[in-house]
């Protein structure tokens, strides 16, 4: 344990390890919010630069194994579009990432995941007829916020909702979107200097927690309605961005 907290900020550890719970549980009950969750509450630990790298290294290990399933059911001309415009957008988010102070770039984040977070409470869905220049805008959109903190999911998710299509093949476009995300981001990454060898000690230290949230959400999910397990990750949601306030760091830190 001690090899994997050399270089890490002092108090780190427990941030990243009720991070990596946290996220996990949401992942495994709900399928959604886990990038929502984590990164506010990692780069508490480790700032804005370094949280969304490692929420991308954690989450490589989901999509690798979602992604063929995906590629046999979505749409997938439509998810090239939405990648197209994730392809310009990405960089574009990254550029805010590094630009920005670190300090003013967490109380732009908690603004940005309350934003999502109303955007998910809301039920609000896109419900005109899809076109490849709205597609295109709608990738752009997600790339942007993919790119700043990997949070580029829920307005492509309302998008591909507001669609005539049935719940399977929304879910594999969603997936194979969530691919096309993940290689565009770390690729943008790595060309900011954003992924290093600093990634190793906090994936190891909180992979197998981050396995253990999947495999407990998987469990809950039985345990109470659809509806019981959206409200608790709107919750954990919240208590994230209130955590990732610059204002609290004296506070709970």
């Amino acid at each position: 344990m001690d090899d994997l907290l050399v270089g890490l900020p002092a108090g780190a550890a427990p941030w990243l390890l009720a991070a990596a719970l946290a996220g996990g549980l949401a992942r495994g009950f709900s399928g959604f919010g886990t990038a929502l969750i984590f990164v506010p509450i990692a780069a508490i630990a480790l700032g804005p630069q370094r949280a969304a790298p490692l929420m991308l290294a954690l989450d490589a290990f989901a999509i690798v194994a979602l992604t063929p399933a995906a590629w046999k059911v979505a749409d997938r001309r439509e998810v090239g579009l939405l990648a197209a415009g994730v392809v310009v957008g990405t960089p574009l988010g990254v550029l805010i990432l590094l630009a920005a102070e670190p300090t003013a770039m967490r109380w732009g984040m908690a603004a940005l995941i309350v934003a999502v977070l109303a955007l998910l409470i809301s039920g609000w869905r896109f419900r005109s007829k899809p076109t490849a220049p709205v597609s295109i805008g709608v990738g752009l959109v997600g790339g942007v916020m993919s790119g700043v903190a990997l949070i580029g999911g829920p307005p492509v998710m309302a998008y591909l909702l507001g669609q005539d299509a049935d719940a399977a093949r929304i879910r594999a476009a969603f997936a194979l979107y969530l691919c096309a995300t993940g290689i565009v981001a770390a690729i943008a990454f790595g060309a900011a200097g954003l992924l290093g060898a600093w990634l190793v000690g906090p994936l190891l230290l909180t992979l197998p927690v981050y396995g253990v949230g999947i495999w407990a959400g998987t469990r809950m999910f039985h345990m109470a309605s659809a509806l019981t397990f959206r409200r608790i990750c709107y919750a954990m949601i919240a208590v994230a961005a209130l955590l990732s306030l610059p204002a609290l760091d004296g506070v709970v830190r």
